[in-house]
This record gives C-alpha cells, sequence and structure tokens, in this order.
C-alpha cells in the first residue's frame, strides 16, 4: 500500500471534513507541510471546499523555512495569497498569545519531525497543545513518518532540564512519529484535552531501504534549512550535540549535521582513538575523514579536520547504527588526546543564558562529566544509558500506532 501521511487522509475523509466546516482553522506548519502531490498544506486546506483557514503559526526557521541559520527569530506577517496573518512561534512569543488564540477554533499540526528530542518542533506543538488545553481548543495532528525509524538510543531528560531542546522525559532518539509524541505528552503532564491524531497509512517504520523514511514515495523536503537529508536525520540525534561544542557541526557547510570538525584537531587520529576505545559503538555506518570549510558560523573561511558519517552505503545497518555514542565518543577521544582544549561553548543557547548548551542538549550533565572525567570509560557511559534506554522501550509502547 503506498503512503499516505495524516493530510492526504484528511483531504479524503468526508467524516473529519465535515466536523471542521463551519469551524475557523489554524495550520502549524513548515515547508515540509505537503500533500503527496506537493501541495502545501495551507494551500490545500483552502482550495477544500467549506474550510475557512483564519491563521497559521511557524515554528522555528518559519511558516516558509526562510531563517537559515540557528536560533534566528521570525516575525510575525500576512500570507500574501491567503490574506491570513501567520504568527512566529519562535521569536518574541514561543507559546501562542491569548489572541492568537482567538483567532481560531481548531488548530491543526502539520510538521515533518526527524526524531530527535530536542529538534524544537516538539516542542512548539507541546507548548501548543497546552495552551489550547487550557482554551478548550482541539488539537489535531496530521502525522507524518520519523525518518529516524524506531530504533532508541540516548538518555531521557532529567527532572529540571526542561529547556526549548528539551520539553520532558523523551528519549534523545525516541523513535515515535509526531502523532505518537503527543499522545505520549498529554498522557504525562495530563492534559485534558482534545486530541486528535489522524494516522499515516501504508507506513511500515521497519521497511528497508529507508526504515522509517519511505524512499521513491515522498520527496525529501528540507524540515528546517540544515535538515537537507535522510543521512542528516539519522546522525542528529548525535551530531546535534556539537551545537554545544567549540567544534563545528557543519553549519555552514552543504552537510550540515553530518560532519563534525575543527581547524587544530586530527580527526583522523580521532577516529583511530574511537576504534581503539570502543569500536563496536561504530557498527553500523561509515565514517570517514574529511575537509570541510564552512561560509559562515564556527570556523567560517577556516579549513577544518572533519568526520563525515555515512549511513546511506551498503554498510548501513539499521538497528546496530547508534549516533549518539558516536558522538560522545568523538568528544571522549578529543578530551584524552588533548585534555586542555575548549570543548564545551559557553554561549547563550535557546532562549538559556545561564546553563551551558551541552548540558540542555544532553538533558543533565551527566554526559559533560563523562567526557571530561580521564578515569571514565564507555562502559560507564553504557552503564548509564542503557537502563535509560530499557525504561524507554517499556514506556513507549503503549503509543505506537504503526
Amino acid at each position: 500500500m503506498a503512503i499516505r501521511c495524516g493530510i492526504d487522509n484528511l483531504l479524503e475523509d468526508d467524516a473529519a471534513l465535515a466536523e471542521l466546516r463551519g469551524r475557523r482553522l489554524g495550520v502549524l506548519g513548515h515547508p515540509a507541510s505537503l500533500t503527496r502531490d506537493g501541495t502545501h498544506t495551507l494551500d490545500a486546506l483552502a482550495a477544500s471546499d467549506g474550510l475557512r483557514l483564519t491563521c497559521a503559526f511557524g515554528p522555528q526557521h518559519g511558516m516558509r523555512g526562510d531563517k537559515q541559520d540557528n536560533m534566528i527569530e521570525s516575525p510575525d506577517y500576512v500570507d500574501p495569497s491567503l490574506g491570513i496573518p501567520v504568527f512566529s512561534l519562535y521569536g518574541e512569543h514561543r507559546r501562542p498569545t491569548p489572541q492568537m488564540l482567538d483567532s481560531f477554533d481548531i488548530l491543526l499540526v502539520d510538521l515533518q519531525d526527524i526524531g530527535t528530542r530536542i529538534y524544537t518542533f516538539v516542542t512548539t506543538t507541546c507548548y501548543m497543545m497546552e495552551a489550547c488545553a487550557q482554551a478548550g481548543k482541539p488539537v489535531w495532528i496530521l502525522d507524518r513518518p520519523n525518518p529516524a525509524g524506531r530504533p532508541a538510543e540516548g538518555s531521557i531528560l532529567e527532572p529540571g532540564w526542561e529547556s526549548m531542546v528539551g520539553i520532558g522525559p523523551l528519549l534523545m532518539r525516541h523513535g515515535l512519529t509526531l502523532g505518537e509524541v503527543a499522545r505520549w505528552y498529554a498522557d504525562k503532564v495530563g492534559l485534558d484535552i482534545q486530541l486528535r491524531v489522524i494516522p499515516l497509512t501504508g507506513y511500515d517504520p521497519a521497511a528497508a531501504p529507508g526504515f522509517g523514511w519511505p524512499l521513491a514515495e515522498l520527496p525529501w523536503v528540507n524540515p528546517s534549512p540544515n535538515a537537507s537529508s535522510l543521512n542528516m536525520a539519522r546522525c542528529f540525534p548525535g551530531t546535534v550535540l556539537f551545537e554545544g561544542t567549540t567544534l563545528s557541526e557543519g553549519r555552514g557547510t552543504t552537510t550540515s549535521l553530518e560532519v563534525v570538525g575543527a581547524p587544530d584537531i586530527d580527526m583522523t587520529g580521532i577516529l583511530h582513538l574511537m576504534r581503539e576505545m570502543a569500536h563496536e559503538w561504530l557498527a553500523g555506518c561509515l565514517i570517514r575523514p574529511c575537509f570541510f570549510e564552512p561560509t559562515f558560523h564556527k570556523h567560517a573561511g577556516k579549513l577544518c579536520s572533519g568526520l563525515q558519517i555515512h549511513t546511506d552505503t551498503h554498510l548501513y545497518r539499521h538497528e546496530e547504527f547508534r549516533p549518539y555514542r558516536i558522538a560522545a565518543l568523538i568528544l571522549k577521544a578529543i578530551r584524552t588526546l588533548h585534555p586542555d582544549y575548549e570543548i564545551w561553548r559557553v554561549f547563550p543557547y535557546e532562549y538559556e543564558t545561564e546553563r551551558l548548551a551541552i548540558d540542555l542538549l544532553s538533558g543533565g550533565t551527566f554526559l559533560r562529566e563523562w567526557v571530561d572525567n580521564p578515569a571514565s570509560t564507555p562502559a560507564d557511559l553504557d552503564a548509564r544509558l542503557i537502563p535509560d534506554e530499557r525504561r524507554w522501550l517499556d514506556e513507549r509502547g503503549r503509543y505506537l500506532m504503526y
């Protein structure tokens, strides 16, 4: 069966459409909010007989994906073709104001997520759910695939570490679609909300070769400007950690968050040490030394020695690939060979000014402390991660829809 996303199923569900007619509709979306034929969800809904769009909401990077770099705010504006206000939820406001909530009766959420806790679309969706629950507004999630598939890896965010890059006790690589995350979150925090998930059909997250992403069925449209490939989505649960470091995560190149490096480190030597320290953590992918020169962001205009992670070769093994551990091992190898290297970047990160970015990304201080402790071993990190991964697999089971 050909895959159909939530928006496609909604547009062919006469009963569901009948429930929406006569109601003012708001849409939370972005550039990847598309039907099977490539029509943007806003345009498809506006063209559907009897539906009344009254507003839209854009997450980080904007409704149209106009903000290339990270942590760049978007303004409110009026859509030039539809004539409706498009409110930014990554600007002056991260949560909807009462005036924004007054502009719709039902919220439709159509966001392509990439399966990692820190991707801010998850947080924005949950913030909207909280506000809609308080205002008595129904929320419909138009579900989409999780391109990273079902594997679970990393740690569960610790209490007190909630932020824009961590809405709650979610595993880093959680293995849920956005609709499933919404069901989990509503249950976890006890939201009294009218939540409905319009499901995917024809979706098998275990099917090769996409393992979560239906290759040759859906076009890859960047959900955010630097999410430029399936390979990036698979690597992201690990490479995103480098946002909290002085190393480049490839922003300013065409392979952002697929490469990692710096101008003053020999990453070939780092890779050799990684293989000695925990070669089993490198299974299921190809990691190769490379060079790159960012055109903007960290180390702009400097030649960086780097590593690129490939999940697009015959070596890829979906269940064995562990991007979080790979990223952690890169950091550990750097600290081992360069004990005085300034790894941790100190800067305001995602509206936080006091806590280190690496700790916000990790959901606690444990990863940084493990990297910085000369006596710690890969087995010590496994001892921290494996119980969380097992706990999460047990917890998430009741929310799986596919």
